[in-house]
């Protein structure tokens, strides 16, 4: 089904800008159908019991992002979107064959740890990394250029599942006497804290303002889902206000976005151009849109990248965008269902932090485009044009259908089942 929706609207789309169907028709055709039979017979094989939301919807937007930008950027940059697509397709098949079972990522905790450093580290190499846009989050080797950020959010991701999993009852279980009073023993946080720290100041040091936010939502939400005490929010609403406080002081770029999104109409900055062209796209665009290929979305600029949802606001109105939305929360809704069936304490917290990192990026990136958040250059998930983006996305929702896969079998027992994380209740009764 999605792939028949993903052909229609190309035919749609041609029809607008050219006014007959497309002639590489039934190449297109073939192709769509193949890869998701691929990844489809895959899924069969490998995993037969995961949650069958996953792939359809991925595969849907994925398909559509491909739509608009075939149909607003140059031919080439259709051509290595599609490459990239059949890449994203391949390694969610390959991960499915090497993660049999998600508890094995458990023993690999810090050597993952090491490898998202790395990754992070790499594109602040010479010769290697590069600058575009006003961050440094490119590496270019030969042909091949990319973000490694983004199999960096993996990595981490991992590891803070397993570290809070191994830690929790030490983060959440007051043991230290303080007076008369049992506190924290603020030991156990501080090794994770050195390691976030040392995130933050590698990104900071490549002005890259989305994925730093990114991953420090993302630790603070793993540390509330391990602990369930509110102080830990606090502490990190704490940090997150100190530290945007001094990156709009010393960060150029930070500053920037931020007039921007306080000033979308008077800001100073060449910026606020782009996110004024993408408001009165979207504004256009009304309840059902100009109609695919009828629209002008080329002239906001980056509208393959980074404002690719007020491409799709203009031509396919409020009610395409609504859709797009719905997408994505029943991506959420089905990651949130797979860590409430996961097996293991590390597999529901990995699940958890998976589910976060697709949610937040496609809220961070949509809400951008509405001015409700400062615009922070991530990609939106499996519709912008980016090969790295797409790959690790993939993985990710290859990660979560294996942990699916695996909750089918779970012992039904409270222990196993009894809320999406051991420690964080909803004061209802306890599933059997």
């Amino acid at each position: 089904m999605a792939s028949v929706i993903i052909v229609a609207t190309y035919i749609l789309a041609s029809v607008g800008v050219n006014g007959h169907i497309p002639n590489n028709l039934l190449p297109f055709l073939g192709i769509i159908i193949g890869l998701a039979l691929a990844a489809h017979i895959a899924n069969r094989i490998l995993a037969p019991d995961a949650n069958p939301i996953f792939l359809p919807i991925v595969f849907l937007l994925n398909g559509l992002g491909y739509v608009m930008i075939a149909r607003i950027g140059p031919a080439k940059l259709a051509r290595l979107q599609a490459g990239w697509t059949a890449a994203g397709i391949a390694a969610y098949i390959i991960t499915l064959l090497v993660v049999r079972r998600s508890r094995d990522l458990d023993r690999y905790r810090y050597l993952l740890l090491l490898g998202g450093v790395v990754l992070l580290l790499s594109p602040l190499l010479p010769h290697i990394g590069e600058q575009i846009g006003g961050a440094r989050l490119w590496i270019h080797i030969g042909p091949i250029n990319g973000q490694p950020v983004e199999v960096a959010k993996l990595a981490l991701c991992i590891f803070f599942a397993s570290y809070f999993t191994e830690k929790r009852e030490l983060l959440s279980v007051p043991t230290v006497r303080f007076g008369n009073h049992l506190v924290l023993d603020p030991r156990p946080i501080v090794p994770i804290l050195l390691a976030w720290g040392f995130t933050m100041v590698i990104l900071g040091a490549e002005r890259d303002i989305g994925f730093a936010l990114l991953i420090f939502v993302l630790f603070v939400a793993m540390l509330w889902l391990a602990t369930g005490r509110a102080a830990w929010v606090v502490l990190g609403i704490l940090l997150f206000v100190a530290g945007a406080i001094g990156a709009n002081h010393f960060f150029f770029q930070v500053h920037e976005r931020v007039s921007i999104w306080l000033h979308p109409w008077n800001s100073p900055f060449p910026g606020v151009q782009q996110l004024q062209n993408a408001m009165y796209a979207m504004g256009s665009g009304g309840l059902l849109g100009s109609g695919l290929g009828l629209g002008e979305p080329w002239r906001v600029s980056e509208a393959t990248t980074d404002f690719i949802f007020s491409a799709f606001g203009e031509e396919m109105g409020f009610l395409g965008t609504t859709l797009i939305v719905a997408a994505f929360a029943l991506i959420v809704g089905a990651g949130l269902r797979t860590a409430q069936t996961a097996r293991s304490e590390f597999s529901k917290m990995a699940a958890a932090g998976l589910t976060a990192i697709m949610g937040l990026q496609a809220f961070f990136i949509m809400a951008g485009v509405l001015d409700l958040l400062p615009l922070t250059g991530i990609t939106l998930p499996f519709m912008a044009y980016g090969g790295s983006s797409l790959v690790a996305n993939y993985v990710l929702i290859a990660l979560l259908t294996r942990i699916s896969d695996e909750g089918v079998h779970a012992p039904m027992n409270a222990a196993a089942t009894s809320t999406v994380l051991p420690t964080v209740t909803t004061g209802g009764p306890r599933s059997k």
